[in-house]
């Protein structure tokens, strides 16, 4: 494998993210709807036109950061939340734990999806091969930043998906105080992420999740 430039970095990684981040937030507005939700479908947000969610931070600014600043090995982002109308589920504290669930199970399917789409590409020919070659490359970045993204967003810190499952199990008192943290959740993420304490969370989950859909793709992480 050859190191690739800025440009090339770009390039390899802009439809695996865009594809993650988008299809990410379609899953959640797709079971609210399923689940007696249609506020996602009557704001136009049930599609998977990338112009529709991203966030110019979350999905631009962010990813081209941090592919420059960790050479591609650490690389998250997110699009704009899709809405969803507490009150029009028909169970509305259970359902709000399998919307926000429906994020990061997606993600993992996608990674998946990249992991074969890798093997394909490195049964059918020699590295040599520039088509097969990027499509290897970006297979790579779809398995990483669905993983990052899945496990990230499981950490039970309202308003991460993770945060809202947890919101969603939890027993009255417990779900109403943790609930409570919503506001500042993004401020305890930056602080974990500052402190270090996210690698030391996360990625032994990661390097785990890596290790078996790199090997489903046919190639060691």
């Amino acid at each position: 494998m050859i190191e690739l430039n800025t440009f090339q970095k770009v390039a390899v990684w802009a439809i695996p993210v865009l594809f993650a981040i988008t299809v990410h937030e379609v899953a959640h507005g797709f079971v609210a709807m399923r689940l007696g939700d249609p506020t996602a479908k009557m704001l136009g947000r049930l599609s998977l036109n990338p112009i529709k969610h991203i966030d110019p931070l979350g999905t631009v600014v962010l990813p081209l950061l941090m592919l420059m600043m960790t050479s591609g090995a650490f690389v998250f982002g997110w699009a704009k939340p899709v809405p969803v109308t507490f009150e029009n589920l028909r169970h509305p504290k259970r359902d709000m734990a399998l919307v926000a669930v429906a994020g990061p199970i997606t993600n993992l399917l996608m990674a998946l999806f990249w992991a074969l789409l890798m093997r394909v590409a490195i049964t059918l020919g020699p590295e040599s091969d520039g088509a097969l070659m990027f499509l290897r490359y970006v297979s790579e970045a779809g398995i990483q930043i669905n993983i990052v993204l899945a496990m990230l967003n499981m950490l039970p810190i309202p308003p991460l998906d993770g945060g809202r499952v947890a919101v969603g199990l939890l027993p009255g008192k417990l779900s109403w105080q943790l609930s409570r943290i919503e506001p500042y959740g993004f401020f305890i993420l930056i602080a974990l992420l500052y402190t270090h304490m996210l690698d030391f969370i996360l990625y032994p989950l990661i390097q785990m999740f890596l290790s078996i859909f790199f090997s489903i793709g046919g190639s060691l992480y």
